[in-house]
């Protein structure tokens, strides 16, 4: 390819502009001077815009954005497809439909039918049609790869458009304006600059001008895809780099709670057989415990027994008292006072020897004793009295 320069640029003749009668004053800035009746555009314009443009482009593309060059003029046709199939960047080098961008839903569409029908002549299933159906698809395939075979695999809408003739791609300019897609074109001394974003002054009616410039911003498509695709390998490779960071770190972190496991389950066996031995020594040491204890219980139990037959024998002894007493009041009434009294005395004194164990019981029952005496007095007195009136009578 050329290098950029003015020479290659002169040799091209992008130099040349339009009659001067067809210029636009807008391209004033861009146009050195007039030589028979036609305006010559500034070379040095020339390189420093396209210099501009190459770099915005690579830009988007080394992105990941899409650049659509688009060229319907029959001096644009050819060269839009060779450096676009070059650069392997989608192109549009027929008649530019209306909606091809703001209608984007529709031409994927029409796109889907191409792809559909190529892939159906490659696989063969087209000869089962009759020879009529076969020759109209095959007429609707040819039809739709004129208008959208350069588009085929479009599947969102481009980053960026390169037009050659904007006069003549009026349509196509318009719409990436709508949408807001930055526009970089060639531009003769008939276009208005400021329609686009990143104008080329240039010749856009010359084969070998159109080519050059073409040759350029493909060139700049291409170093954008390389970078793009230098890109996108440096990521792939520290996403494989991190993938393999991690993964040694969750090895690492399952080595150590291995390894945790592993000790815990060594301490815990450890700590059973510790357990263990201490139960066995338990029971090792539990016959000789209870041959002690079983020395030891006929001295312990022999103290309970004598304080229960002691209080076995106190018990009933003080509660019979009145009793006795009452009897003997029934049958001598005169007398019942003095044995009463006689009789209480010396079975207290028997008592004595055996309530010594306890003086709480001794106490407890010699006051029921005592009460029971006036008790006996008291009847023995009322039953003297109706005695005494029997014998007065």
């Amino acid at each position: 390819m050329a290098p950029l320069d003015l020479r290659s640029l002169f040799i091209a003749g992008v130099h040349f502009g339009h009659p001067s009668k067809r210029w636009n004053p807008k391209m004033a800035e861009y146009i050195f001077g007039k030589r028979s009746r036609a305006h010559i555009i500034d070379l040095s314009k020339t390189v420093t815009s396209l210099k501009a443009a190459k770099e915005f482009v690579e830009k988007i593309v080394g992105q990941g954005g899409e650049c659509l060059m688009v060229g319907t003029k029959a001096q644009a046709q050819g060269a839009i497809k060779d450096q676009a199939n070059k650069a392997g960047a989608m192109y549009i080098n027929q008649r530019w439909l209306g909606g091809m961008m703001t209608n984007f839903q529709t031409i994927q569409h029409r796109i889907e039918r191409l792809v559909y029908l190529e892939d159906a002549f490659a696989k063969g299933t087209i000869v089962s049609q009759t020879k009529r159906e076969s020759l109209m698809l095959a007429a609707e395939a040819v039809r739709l790869d004129k208008f959208f075979g350069g588009i085929k695999e479009m599947e969102k809408l481009p980053q960026v458009l390169f037009i050659v003739d904007i006069e003549k791609e009026n349509i196509a300019v318009a719409e990436a304006k709508r949408l807001g897609i930055p526009v970089v074109a060639i531009v003769d001394t008939n276009c208005d600059p400021t329609q686009v974003d990143f104008p080329i002054p240039g010749n856009d009616d010359s084969v070998r001008s159109i080519t050059l410039i073409t040759q350029h911003i493909a060139e700049a498509i291409a170093s954008g895809k390389a970078a793009a695709k230098l890109a996108r390998e440096e990521r792939m490779a520290v996403e494989a780099e991190l993938e393999a960071q991690e993964a040694a770190a969750r090895a690492a972190a399952q080595a150590k709670a291995a390894e945790r496991a592993a000790k815990a389950a060594e301490e815990k066996k450890i700590a059973d057989a510790k357990r263990a031995a201490e139960a066995a020594k338990a029971e090792a040491a539990k016959p000789k415990a209870e041959a002690k204890t079983e020395e030891k219980k006929p001295a312990v139990e022999a103290k309970p027994k004598a304080e229960v037959a002691a209080k076995a024998e106190a018990k009933p002894k003080v509660e019979e008292k009145p009793k006795a007493e009452a009897k003997t009041a029934d049958a001598n009434p005169p007398k019942v006072e003095a044995k009463a009294k006689a009789e209480a005395k010396p079975k207290t004194e028997e008592k004595k020897p055996a309530a010594k164990a306890k003086a709480a019981p001794k106490k407890a029952a010699a006051k029921p004793a005592a009460k029971a005496a006036p008790k006996a007095k008291a009847e023995a007195k009322k039953e003297d009295a109706p005695a005494d009136k029997d014998d007065s009578k």
